[in-house]
């Protein structure tokens, strides 16, 4: 089992995930239970004034329908994507937030809240949420994927969030599994995991294949101008188009490669799947061969003890990890200092 920090059942910690598209945040209280969430649009692409506007929006909905007053929160959390600064609580050049460069955001959120703040790695925040009140609140040790447009990771190990020297910590998107002619990753690097396994690869994918001449019932999505979606190739795979279910299957033994890696690097307790691209989880049989397909991919790479002792299981708190994950970095972070 994870370790618990002592804290009080009636202390209340205010997360806030800070997406490209939406801001999420809900106060949650010590045992990892939301007592609300809401959801504001970021509008990142209006530039930093508009979307810190939206973050503090946010944040007072989510206080206003807890029924509490910003007096009985805590702390705050404050996830969002990187590249940034932990420790100084700066924003430096994050890729999905276009322009937010240089910002000192937590000083902002914490001066506008008049709460102690804390900045988290949006996907070592969804990590830390699964490892304190989701799939992994029984286990010591956890790697996180979160498949969406790209590839995040989150590795947890007893109560330690693995942010690197530099804040660049558990970024196992980015691992190189293909030396020779690998595939151009949006960071513009070549040969990455994401440059494999993300949304916008396997749509990638799928349009070279369709320019190939292969058949498939997404080529008449195209021809009438509409967007090839993963949701989309999903549904036509579990209605049996062989191309949307080969490029699937073969999106989940990449990540099979990639999570073996991190096994032999880590040898987590438990690997968890997460984010928007896991195809319905248990609910869809697409969903449970995905999943599979990992394992096996796992079974034929790693050695046999982590193969034989690791759990590999699909994430559970879905689009609230974020957001509760971050008011448990801040209620762990809260703890440590009264120490």
């Amino acid at each position: 089992m994870n370790e618990a920090v002592d804290s009080s059942a009636d202390e209340y910690y205010l997360g806030i995930d800070v997406g490209g598209t939406n801001v999420k945040a809900g106060v949650v209280d010590s045992l990892a239970q939301p007592l609300s969430k809401t959801s504001v649009p970021t509008e990142a692409d209006h530039g930093p004034e508009v979307g810190i506007t939206n973050i503090q929006q946010a944040a007072w909905q989510a206080v206003d329908l807890s029924g509490m007053s910003i007096d009985q929160i805590t702390c705050v959390g404050l996830a969002t994507p990187g590249t940034m600064d932990i420790p100084t609580g700066m924003l430096l050049d994050p890729p999905n937030l276009p322009g937010w460069k240089n910002i000192p955001i937590r000083q902002i959120i914490q001066d506008h809240l008049q709460k102690p703040t804390i900045l988290q790695n949006d996907a070592n925040a969804a990590a830390y949420g699964e490892f304190w009140g989701g799939t992994a609140k029984e286990v010591g040790s956890l790697l996180l994927w979160t498949l969406g447009t790209g590839v995040g990771a989150g590795i947890i190990i007893g109560d330690t969030i693995i942010e690197g020297a530099h804040s660049c910590g558990s970024e196992c998107g980015h691992i190189i599994i293909e030396m020779n002619n690998g595939r151009l990753c949006d960071t513009g690097q070549t040969g990455t995991l994401e440059a494999y396994c993300s949304a916008k690869s396997l749509l990638r994918r799928c349009h070279e294949a369709l320019d190939d001449g292969r058949e498939s019932v997404i080529q008449a999505v195209r021809d009438a101008g509409e967007e090839i979606t993963p949701i989309l190739m999903g549904q036509a795979a579990a209605e049996g188009d062989l191309l949307c279910e080969e490029l699937i299957l073969e999106t989940a033994r990449i990540l099979g490669v990639g999570t073996t890696s991190m096994i032999h690097a880590v040898n987590p307790a438990m690997v968890l799947i997460g984010g928007a691209m896991t195809f319905g989880r248990y609910d869809t049989k697409l969903g449970r061969r995905f999943l599979q397909e990992i394992k096996d991919e796992v079974d034929r790479r790693a050695f046999p003890t982590p193969t034989q002792r690791t759990i590999i299981e699909y994430a559970s708190l879905g689009g609230d990890a974020g957001f509760i994950g971050a008011a448990g970095c801040a209620r762990l972070d809260f703890h440590r200092k009264q120490v």
